[in-house]
């Protein structure tokens, strides 16, 4: 039962949000944050368990509607259920005062429980209801402010429908084909189908958790979605919604389809699982250099959540047990980081008012646990020891190399020297040199923000130095997908079974740290320098006498702009220039005017005429 309540209370939820708290701001923030801290209680007490309960029956479909709790479902769900609640959390002083919070709250808490909705389906019909209650409500959360958010938001959906249009198509078919719709039945059935047949099934999803994904070339909807959300939302929409793909990914190539018929699935040296990962190493180079050039904090970030996404499925796509359980540890442990990161981005944009990266600088003095918290989670990105992201990149790297595939280590290493270079700007420009002097009297953001950001820098060093906690989790998803589990201890792992042990890291780090103090410690005292006393290299000097040093991308951005343009998404652009023109076009036959609908009918009456005396029959 409790599986059903779980997913229950999560569509429940929102209305209680809505009638409990109309215009009672204490109730309404009450009741959601009781909303999202329940899954994450109730979840915690699910541990360990898998089991499928049966909650309808169509009887006109004769198919069993279920609901499925399983190790992989468990780490999505806890994960979106802790993020969501962070997220929720920061919205209570972040949303203060703004109009529209009922219908803000509602959606929130919507998205929230058709997340778990989706995760905990047992069945591709229930998993295809929670995936469109899902899109809807993110559309109206990212329209939710109007104008250009609209604009962003009907991008998104499109991109939604087109995906669900595919998820849709491959679900009908599946059906017809077999009579079941239960994941749990779907492996055997399809085992004994052709193999064509499974490859169409398997490319009508991958298109619909590609784009939840934004796999290249179906990624245009996300810059313009992340920059058009609400800060705190940002956080789930880029930290778990759409990893969703990734989940939908592991769904459908290890379970429903399963690796071994995966592996069938090529025409000599070219497969599905090789064009993917060349797909997800493509990703990974345009989305983070890409985000080097970018000055909104926010769009900086949202080509980043394009990049990484790369990183993942390229983990899962060219199987190793290594590489497998990279990808999956990349999508928790850069989930915790991007979500941390939007957060910081909000808290800089709450106290300033602007998240361009020209017109900040200097905040660190003025918002420690901003700083603190956005240089942890930007070095988890990097992938630096002693934060997760330094575990999940080592594992897909290994994997990678392993598993004979060089050249795709190299990139996904060349994706990350992308992601120094964004990290650094972004924490440059924002948070280190001197402050303009309109933000003199900047104060850290209120404790209802600050402790979110701080719990999720805590989980990311956590997991950096005791990376065991997650890959123990990990292991048991990949004995349950039947391949070989990794072996992991509560700081790493065996030799023979990766070799990485983080106290030893965790010391040599220690001891380097000592040697440098030692070094500086016997050098000569530093002397605080005036203001002027500066080095611009060549770059132009502000008016108030600071240097920004804000544009020290550009001659690269010169030499690189022809290469980076997003000609996808013009090309989008270009169809759907021409689509309204159709559109228009076909709107004047449809003029309201009786006159016209005749002179249409005599036209076709003319045609059919001129056919037959033609001698035509249609």
């Amino acid at each position: 039962m409790m599986v059903e309540i779980l997913v229950l209370i999560g569509f429940i939820a929102p209305f209680a949000v809505l009638a409990g708290g109309w215009n009672r701001p204490r109730a309404r923030g009450g009741l959601a944050l009781l909303s999202a801290l329940y899954p994450v209680v109730a979840l915690a007490t699910m541990y360990g368990r898998t089991l499928t309960v049966t909650y309808a029956h169509l009887g006109f479909l004769n198919i069993d509607l279920s609901l499925r709790i399983t190790p992989l479902a468990w780490l999505f769900g806890i994960a979106s259920a802790v993020i969501g609640l962070l997220a929720i959390i920061y919205s209570l002083s972040y949303m203060r005062g703004r109009p529209g919070l009922n219908l803000y709250y509602f959606l929130f808490t919507l998205v929230n429980g058709a997340i778990i909705g989706v995760i905990m389906s047992g069945d591709l019909l229930t998993f295809y209801i929670a995936w469109e209650i899902m899109s809807i409500a993110t559309f109206l959360l990212i329209s939710f402010r109007g104008g250009d958010a609209l604009r962003a938001g009907t991008k998104y959906i499109l991109f939604s429908i087109g995906g669900s249009a595919a998820m849709l198509i491959g679900l009908v078919s599946l059906y017809v084909s077999f009579g079941t719709l239960t994941i749990a039945a779907l492996p055997a059935a399809l085992a004994g189908a052709p193999l064509g047949y499974a490859v169409f099934v398997l490319l009508m999803f991958s298109i619909a958790f590609g784009i939840k994904n934004a796999l290249l070339p179906l990624h245009p909807w996300l810059p313009d979605a992340y920059v058009a959300s609400s800060d705190p939302f940002t956080a789930v929409l880029g930290g778990m919604l759409t990893r969703l793909g990734v989940y939908g990914f592991l769904l459908m190539i290890y379970v429903v389809v399963g690796l071994t018929r995966v592996g069938t699935m090529s025409y000599g040296p070219v497969g599905y699982q090789i064009v993917l990962a060349w797909i997800a190493a493509a990703t990974i180079l345009f989305g983070v250099f890409v985000a080097v050039f970018h000055d909104d904090a926010k769009r900086l970030l949202a080509w980043s959540s394009i990049g990484h996404g790369g990183y993942m499925i390229l983990g899962l796509a060219v199987y190793s047990a290594l590489g497998l359980a990279g990808g999956i540890l990349h999508a928790l442990n850069y989930a915790m980081s991007v979500a941390l990161l939007f957060l910081a981005v909000g808290a800089v944009e709450y106290r300033t008012g602007t998240r361009d990266l020209t017109e900040l600088g200097g905040l660190a003095a003025r918002m420690p646990v901003t700083f603190a918290s956005a240089l942890i989670a930007v070095l988890g990105m990097i992938g630096v020891p002693l934060t997760s992201g330094f575990v999940s990149k080592w594992l897909i790297y290994k994997g990678l190399i392993l598993g004979g595939h060089p050249f795709l280590a190299f990139i996904a290493l060349i994706g990350t020297w992308g992601t120094v270079l964004y990290g650094y700007k972004l924490i440059h420009n924002a948070f280190l040199g001197r402050m303009p002097a309109r933000y003199a009297d900047v104060e850290e953001v209120p404790w209802g923000m600050r402790i979110p950001m701080i719990v999720l820098a805590g989980l990311i060093v956590l997991f950096g130095i005791l990376p065991g906690i997650p890959l123990t989790a990990v292991s048991v998803i990949e004995a349950q997908f039947g391949v070989d589990a990794i072996r992991t201890g509560l700081v790493g792992m065996p030799q023979g079974a990766g070799e990485l042990n983080l106290v030893n890291i965790l010391g040599g780090v220690l001891a380097a740290g000592l040697a440098v103090y030692a070094i500086f410690s016997l050098t000569a005292k530093p002397r605080r320098l005036g203001p002027q006393d500066t080095y611009t290299a060549g770059a132009p000097t502000p008016e108030d006498g600071y240097n920004y040093t804000a544009r020290f991308y550009d001659p690269a951005q010169r030499l690189l702009a022809p290469y980076l343009r997003d000609g996808i998404s013009s090309f989008y652009d270009w169809l759907g220039e021409r689509a309204l023109s159709l559109f228009n076009v076909a709107r004047k036959m449809y003029s309201g005017d009786v006159n016209t609908y005749v002179l249409w009918i005599v036209v076709l009456l003319g045609v059919l005429v001129v056919m037959n005396l033609a001698g035509w029959r249609p």
